[in-house]
């Protein structure tokens, strides 16, 4: 598609959306707040990662459709009330990615991933200089995520174990702690949030993220697990009255045919 299309296209979201909250528009779309439309933006933005896991091309599309539709109306709320609009939000990312890509667009250099995000880092910081290191990851986030990114933010100050094997260390450390706690107790709950935080870095060190990590183990769970039931229905049981020898060969027999 030409580029004047995508621009018309985009140029008329914006124009549906002003119509929309109009006198006379839609009374949803009008009835709605910037605090109405947070959970829509959350949902949204993960069934975009669902289509983007699938590799639907056209789902895709259509899923980050509904992310910039979220972004679109949040910009006409604030248009509606004085605050910025669609245009203010464009301006505001070309600027900050001009100002974080200096090794682009300010003649400054940066040969690998690495070094452009320890200057990332570095230039996010001397934007607001008053906060901590801490300041401004959202509490919100997934706890993984959220982890992830306590940690990559203290490891841009040099706070890192030198090698991966200090990690591993820390590991067997939490994992004897947590096995002291008292079930149920305020310390158990303490001890395994400390080795969840000491496993992400495991995943940072080997250049694994803990999310994606975790969903996909996930979803091979409930892959194999729904074998399972399959099979079991096949030979005429019922998941729930079979012992857990016959669960785990039929948990085996499922992993087995994964592999095939």
């Amino acid at each position: 598609m030409a580029t004047d299309q995508h621009e018309r296209s985009i140029d008329e979201l914006v124009r549906i959306m002003a119509v929309l909250r109009a006198p006379g528009g839609c009374p949803w779309d009008r009835e709605q707040t910037h605090m109405s439309l947070r959970r829509h933006l959350i949902e949204e933005a993960y069934e975009a990662v669902a289509a983007i896991e699938a590799g639907d091309d056209a789902e895709m599309a259509d899923e980050l459709g509904d992310i910039l539709l979220q972004v679109v109306f949040h910009a006409q709320i604030a248009e509606e009330e004085g605050r910025f609009d669609i245009d203010d939000v464009a301006d505001a990312i070309v600027t900050k990615l001009r100002r974080r890509h200096p090794h682009i667009f300010a003649g400054a250099t940066a040969d690998t991933s690495a070094e452009v995000m320890k200057r990332w880092d570095h230039i996010k910081r001397a934007e607001k200089p008053g906060e901590g290191l801490f300041d401004g990851i959202a509490p919100t986030l997934p706890a993984l995520t959220l982890a992830g990114k306590v940690s990559r933010r203290a490891v841009s100050v040099g706070f890192e174990w030198e090698t991966v094997e200090g990690v591993w260390d820390k590991v067997r450390e939490e994992i004897e702690e947590l096995k002291a706690a008292e079930p149920g107790s305020p310390d158990a709950e303490d001890e395994l949030g400390d080795l969840l935080f000491t496993v992400v870095n495991v995943g940072r060190k080997m250049g694994v993220d803990p999310e994606q990590a975790l969903r996909s183990t996930c979803a091979k769970f409930v892959r194999r697990f729904s074998e399972m039931e399959r099979a079991a229905a096949e030979s005429g049981c019922d998941l729930a009255e079979m012992g857990i020898d016959d669960m785990e060969a039929l948990w085996r027999r499922a992993k087995e045919g994964e592999r095939k």
